[in-house]
Parts: structure tokens; sequence; C-alpha cells
């Protein structure tokens, strides 16, 4: 069942959203060459501690992963992209790395990813970490009231097709507002006009995500982090937005 929200209940998940995006922005900071992946984990922890938030991934029990999820942020390197294990790794020079973090607070829950370069980046990660803001932008622009879900995927999907980047399905965005994961899966390709009408009130989390020449996945014997087939890289960007009269808002953003 799809559930809008109200004004209020939308304003609410905004201040969780901020509280995402100011962590995430934190995590940035921090992943320098020579950081382990673990004090990472550390630091969101921490934070999530402090401000009295939940946690979304602790205890986290999908059908694909292996047993509950015992750490608060996803950290995924290189090859690796989505449920990304925090391990002991430490960062090197132009490792590509995706956080994913997703919380509630106060009932209410947001969830947003960044990927960025550590140190000097290549030149074909650069422009792979470009394509998948490049297609969150699209994708946010298309949830208007009144278009259909099939007009946010037909919208990622363009720009990963410009980009000359396949596309997987198995893995998108989804329904977010009680609880980390709602109803409606929003994959990132798709036929325009197609699919649940948006409506204001809708709360949803858009995530392009691209492997850099293959559209399969498989996941590593952590029993969680999913990496490419063959190896290529990675990258995934995420916010969670509201359909709203006057379009689409984005929650995940920095106070």
């Amino acid at each position: 069942m799809v559930e809008l929200k109200s004004p209020a209940e939308i304003e609410r998940m905004r201040v969780t959203g901020g509280f995402v995006a100011d962590v995430l922005a934190g995590v940035r900071e921090r992943a320098v060459i020579g950081v382990n992946l673990l004090e990472l984990e550390a630091y969101v922890r921490e934070r999530i501690r402090e401000r009295g938030a939940v946690s979304c991934y602790w205890d986290y029990s999908p059908s694909f992963g292996r047993g509950p999820f015992r750490n608060t942020v996803c950290l995924a390197v290189n090859d690796a992209v989505l449920h990304g294990l925090p391990h002991d790794y430490v960062l090197r020079d132009g490792d590509l790395l995706t956080a994913d973090l997703a919380v509630t607070i106060d009932g209410w829950s947001a969830d947003s990813a960044i990927s960025f370069v550590v140190g000097t980046g290549a030149p074909e990660d650069e422009r792979l970490i470009r394509a998948t803001e490049e297609a969150l932008v699209a994708g946010i622009a298309a949830a208007q009231p009144g278009n259909k879900i099939g007009d946010i995927s037909a919208a990622i999907a363009a720009v990963a097709h410009g980009y000359g980047y396949p596309i997987n399905t198995e893995f998108g965005g989804h329904g977010i507002g009680r609880t980390m994961h709602e109803d409606l899966h929003i994959p990132n390709d798709g036929r325009a006009g197609r699919g649940f009408r948006l409506r204001p009130g809708l709360t949803i989390a858009i995530e392009p995500w691209f492997a850099a020449t293959t559209d399969k996945v498989f996941t590593d014997p952590d029993g969680w982090t999913i990496r490419s087939a063959d190896g290529s890289r990675c990258a995934h960007s995420e916010h969670t937005i509201a359909v709203t009269e006057d379009g689409p808002r984005i929650l995940t953003l920095q106070d």
C-alpha cells in the first residue's frame, strides 16, 4: 500500500534527510588516503548515537542478505556498489567510494548515497560518477505530479544510454517514509508513461547506479556487498524526495 504524506510529515522527513546529508558530508570529508572503512563506520555510528536517531541498516534482514546487517552505513569500494559491508580496508589513492546512509528520526526515514574518488581520480571514474549524478537530477525532474514511475525510470535510463553505460534493474529506487523501504519499486530503466501515477504526498528514494561495463552483479562472500560481475567500477547517487503540488522536493539536502 502506498501511503501519501501530509506536508507536516514531509517536513519531518526533511529534518531526517538534513541529518543524513550532513553525516554523508562528514564521511566524504574523512574519507582520505590511509583511513580505514571501520573508522568511517565508527564516525557514523557515533553521529547517529549523538542525534538519538535510529539506523535503518542495523538488524536489516532482507531476503538477499546474510543474516542481520550489523553496521550503520554501507561503504562500497571500486567494483562494489550496493550494501557494502564496512570491513578492515584502508583507503588508497584513486579508490572510488560509495557511502549509502538511511536513518530514522522521530519515526520518519530518509535515505541518500554519494560516490566520490579518494585522492586523485581517474577520468573514467569521474565520468561514471558524473553520469549517476546527472541521472539522479533527470529522475528527480521527472517526478512531477501527474507523471508516472516509468517517466522517472526512462529519464534515468536516457542519461545512462547517453554515456554508454549498461543498466541493472534488479536494484533501484523505492518508496520511503515510516520505514526505509515502502511500496513502489523504481527501476533505473523503464518506459515513459507507464506505472504508478505520481501524486502529491508521495515520498520516494531515487537511486541511479551504474557499473562501467556490465549490468550483471554478484554478492560478495561476506553475504552483503554487491559487486559488478566483471570487476568494472561502479557509482551510485541517491536522494529521498517528495512529490508536491509544486513539483519534486529533495529532502536529503544539508540545512
